[in-house]
């Protein structure tokens, strides 16, 4: 089917089609574009007669909010909040922003590719969610979970609290986590109402969620030192039969930017409704 198009579409046809049909025609004609380009030009229009008019302030942007809540997730069997053995949330020292680093009695430092991580929540009217709470927590490098896997039972690094700000934001430092055999790279989280209720050990979970890479930023980190088993790894699963994306995963794919030697930054907004 071919497009229709109205006589100003074609500059030649819109002469032909107007040409000689007199000066009220011209007028009306002239009147409405000088009233598209002053509306273009941010100009205070007056439509005579028609009882209305655009102020200078008027803004034409579309402010639908087009939002959709981030699915529920699994915590996974290493979450450290009370619901698989030890609760972090109650220590001393976990509300911090950068986690790459390990606190209390314990002291390692996590190597890896650095990364940022910059969260936004809001509501599902797009209003950010000050004032509520993320923890966040990962693998390391090689696949491992702190206070779980063996090799790193004695760290509690890669797991932290922050508390978002007025326009529902929060950044936390950390490295990029491996990739372990049958899971596709990940950073789980849980969102709570308030910074006492995340580190109460009682408060109600709004939400539960996982965040995910993109597969060009996760073959590019996996070239440096020390990600060598996730290569293979990431090479036996796909976004298609990850357990936890495989039903989708547009809310949960993270905006990622930088490089190996610089390092890179993730950025997601989290949809919820608390």
């Amino acid at each position: 089917m071919s497009k229709r198009t109205s006589p100003e579409d074609n500059n030649e046809a819109y002469v032909r089609a107007v040409h000689d049909k007199g000066l009220a025609f011209d007028l009306r004609t002239m009147s409405r574009r000088k009233w598209l380009a002053g509306l273009t030009g941010g100009v205070a229009a007056a439509a005579i007669g028609g009882g209305f008019f655009f102020d200078r302030s008027t803004s034409f942007a579309d402010t639908t909010c087009d939002i959709e809540e981030i699915p529920d997730e699994t915590n996974g069997p290493y979450p450290a909040d009370g619901t698989n053995g030890i609760d972090i949330r109650t220590a001393s020292g976990v509300v911090r922003s950068d986690i790459t680093t390990s606190f209390g009695d314990a002291s390692g430092t996590a190597e890896g590719v650095p990364l940022t991580v910059n969260l936004t929540i809001e509501n599902l009217d797009c209003t950010p969610l000050s004032e509520a709470a993320v923890y966040i927590w990962h693998c390391d490098r090689d696949g491992n979970y702190s206070l779980y896997s063996t090799a790193i039972a004695d760290e509690n690094y890669l797991r932290g609290i922050q508390e978002t700000d007025s326009s529902g934001q929060l950044s936390f430092t950390t490295i990029f986590p491996g990739c372990y055999l049958g899971r596709w790279p990940h950073i789980h989280f849980e969102i709570y109402a308030s910074l006492a209720d995340a580190t109460s050990g009682s408060g109600t979970i709004i939400k539960t969620s996982q965040l995910g890479f993109p597969e060009d930023i996760c073959d590019a980190v996996y070239t440096a030192d020390g990600y060598s088993s996730s290569v293979s790894n990431l090479a036996q699963i796909t976004l298609a039969t990850d357990n936890v994306f495989s039903d989708g995963y547009d809310q949960q794919m993270a905006t990622v930017t930088g490089s190996v030697t610089a390092g890179y930054v993730a950025n997601l907004t989290v949809g919820v409704d608390a």
